[in-house]
């Protein structure tokens, strides 16, 4: 049985596989940044000495996480479906910390119904939040990279984007988007320096996921053929990875971590 005393907090990196990726001094902006998995990616960020601006509509959570840091870091209230707002967003962060070197498109959310009983309204809230948020965030960034000399963008999709899933129409259609718009953007960014590749996580143990229910969670667990659910820190790592020039010859390329869900399909 899964032991949810063995989940990893989301509020830490600490999976004991962290290492310095060379991200050192580098501008980063993450979105959706003030809880879950986005959380433990700006803390990963911030223990490779990153300079990290992240993003959220939770004001308290970003303002409480941005005071704990301290630092090269800082938050900035944005709705990510707001082209404005990314403006605004990027003029800020080269204000603070000079160009971006690195965009990680985290926010997002995931709202699970039959096709028949899902509005238009639930599914274009879908489909602006989870991937016209990532258009508007590429095209953002694009100046202030070309100003860096190059750059890395990840986009934070999901196994959604690679498979069906029941009562996910929006959510998939959404994810799928992601996975084909990193590759378009990958070809259109090389010329720039600027490589840009998918995330595609699993269940990962975070609020989105973990509903507190321990059976249902022990069956989830049950389903995974690592027989568990991944900790935030485990995609912090991998996305880390897709930042830094460890990863230098990748671009328009799905990273799957997913303890094994996606592998037989």
């Amino acid at each position: 049985m899964w032991d949810s005393s063995k989940r990893a907090s989301v509020s830490r990196c600490d999976d004991g596989v962290g290492r310095k990726q060379g991200l050192m001094d580098k501008t980063v902006l993450i979105t959706g940044g003030a809880q879950g998995m986005g959380a433990s990616h700006v803390r990963a960020f911030v223990d490779e000495d990153a300079r990290v601006v992240f993003t959220d509509l939770n004001e308290s959570a970003g303002e409480k996480l941005s005071e704990e840091l301290g630092g090269s870091v800082r938050f900035i209230r944005h709705d990510v479906v707001r082209e404005t707002d990314w403006l605004d967003v990027v003029t800020k962060t080269e204000a603070a910390f000079g160009p971006i070197g690195v965009l990680v498109n985290n926010a997002g959310i995931t709202i699970n119904q039959p096709i028949e009983e899902m509005s238009e309204a639930t599914y274009r809230k879908l489909i602006d939040v989870n991937q016209v948020a990532v258009f508007l965030g590429m095209k953002a960034v694009l100046p202030s990279m070309r100003k860096a000399g190059g750059g890395s963008i990840v986009n934070i999709s999901s196994i959604a984007g690679m498979v069906g899933i029941p009562n996910a129409i929006g959510y998939n259609a959404s994810k799928f988007a992601v996975r084909g718009m990193t590759k378009t953007a990958a070809l259109e960014f090389a010329q720039y320096g600027i490589r840009v590749n998918s995330v595609h996580p699993g269940s990962i143990d975070t609020p989105m996921v973990n509903n507190g229910n321990a059976e249902e969670m022990d069956a989830l667990a049950e389903s995974i053929p690592m027989k568990r659910l991944g900790r935030p820190g485990e995609l912090s790592q991998l996305v880390l990875f897709l930042a830094s020039d460890a990863s230098s010859y990748s671009t328009g390329s799905e990273f799957t971590a997913d303890g094994g869900v996606t592998a037989s399909i």
